[in-house]
């Protein structure tokens, strides 16, 4: 079942890519109190998602805060590593988190996974 506005996110342990290297985050708090915008992408680096999807969460970042947004996070089944290398590339700083879900776990749980094992992506 997929995830919808106001359903509990599932608990578990994922990694961001910052600055700073891989960072360890629970769902717990990335996803706690206050509002988080999450959307997930097919994969960093790949153009549509470099060139519109992230670019766009990025440029309106303060309209989302100024709503209530507390965090924007972006998704995609990558290890940490990319995922903060891409996040350098777009120049994210503080303005989006960029999760990494090596493993599909929790894109799984949350019910939105993609099998592009025919075009040689594997699950996303």
């Amino acid at each position: 079942m997929t995830i919808q506005p106001g359903d509990t996110i599932p608990a578990m342990k994922l990694m961001t890519g910052t600055a700073d290297g891989p960072k360890e985050v629970g769902t717990e708090t990335l996803f706690g109190p206050g509002t988080t915008v999450l959307f997930g992408v097919p994969g960093a680096f790949t153009p549509t998602c470099s060139a519109k999807h992230l670019p766009g969460f990025v440029q309106h970042a303060a309209e989302f805060r100024a709503k209530g947004v507390n965090h924007i996070v972006c998704m995609a089944v990558n290890d940490p590593f990319v995922m903060g290398a891409w996040g350098r590339d777009q120049g994210v700083g503080e303005h989006v988190v960029m999760l990494a879900d090596g493993s599909a776990e929790f894109t799984r749980a949350l019910g939105v996974e993609l099998d592009l094992t025919a075009r040689g992506l594997g699950v996303r």
